[in-house]
């Protein structure tokens, strides 16, 4: 389920008044696609349909209709340029239904862009599950250190982890490597080298990964390849392996860089299968 769609459900379980707008067709260019879905109530919204007048037009029609307390179903055709002026040369027909549980049916549930294992609650781990808190992905975050997990998003501040982030804590915690599902990716950036090490030949074990990251330089990245070259792991598995990780071009070895240069590789990755074959990327970050 998409985060906006269960705070659908959330306003809809709280009888909160609220239109779903839903871009029922798009043609040319245009600020979002068919499918996209946003929640307009008296006093807040969630989502986008692609910002500008558009959506400025969607939010007016929306109150118009809680104010007016109509139920009924409505869809506008609107040409991006003529209509509205906005550069886009497309064309975008929004639909209008309220938040009821007819809408709620009707929205499909998307599955998340990526399962990931977060090895490793640090400075980077939790830079890293920070950034994924606002995005559609689905987290297991993985430490033996109950103490390390923080207990709110936000330092100093009461904002509970969000349920897609999840936190475990276990002894052994290579072990977890074969809870994750076919196509899963993996972050591994322990507090402790032998721990990176084990974790990594057990996904590698595996080989059914979307992506495998693992903190470090090039010269860990060297001594590893040796011992999983040992080990009997074939060259073509180790070959995917990502170290360091995050995009090239970044410069900055400070947790909240890392880890906006390795969400961003994250869903290039996943986005395009083919991105997961390329070489790895240049040295960034030594161990957290």
């Amino acid at each position: 389920m998409s985060k906006l769609r269960e705070l659908a459900s959330c306003w809809l379980e709280a009888a909160r008044p609220a239109i779903v707008v839903l871009v029922a067709a798009a043609r040319g260019s245009v600020p979002r696609e068919a499918g996209t879905r946003m929640l307009v109530a008296g006093d807040a919204t969630a989502g986008t349909i692609g910002g500008g007048h558009l959506e400025l037009k969607a939010i007016e029609e929306a109150r118009a209709m809680l104010a007016a307390q109509d139920r009924s179903a409505r869809s506008r055709h609107f040409p991006l340029g003529p209509a509205l002026g906005q550069c886009c040369g497309g064309a975008v027909t929004l639909a209008f239904a309220p938040l009821d549980a007819a809408s709620l049916a009707a929205w499909p549930a998307t599955p998340p862009r990526f399962h990931l294992q977060l090895y490793g609650a640090g400075h980077v781990g939790r830079a890293i599950a920070r950034a994924l808190a606002p995005l559609d992905v689905l987290v297991d975050w993985i430490d033996e250190r109950e103490d390390e997990f923080p207990a709110g998003l936000h330092d100093g501040i009461d904002s509970p982890w969000p349920a897609h982030i999840r936190r475990v804590c276990v002894d052994s915690v290579e072990a977890e490597v074969a809870a994750a599902p076919a196509g899963a990716c993996y972050l591994v950036l322990t507090h402790r080298h032998d721990l990176d090490l084990r974790i990594t030949e057990a996904i590698l074990q595996r080989g059914d990964f979307a992506f495998l990251g693992l903190i470090g330089s090039k010269t860990k990245r060297q001594r590893f390849l040796r011992r999983f070259e040992a080990r009997g792991i074939p060259p073509a598995r180790i070959a995917r392996l990502t170290c360091p990780i995050g995009l090239p071009g970044i410069e900055g070895k400070e947790p909240a860089v890392i880890a906006a240069a390795v969400v961003a590789q994250l869903l290039g990755v996943t986005s395009a299968p083919v991105a997961a074959s390329q070489p790895a990327v240049p040295e960034r970050a030594g161990a957290d």
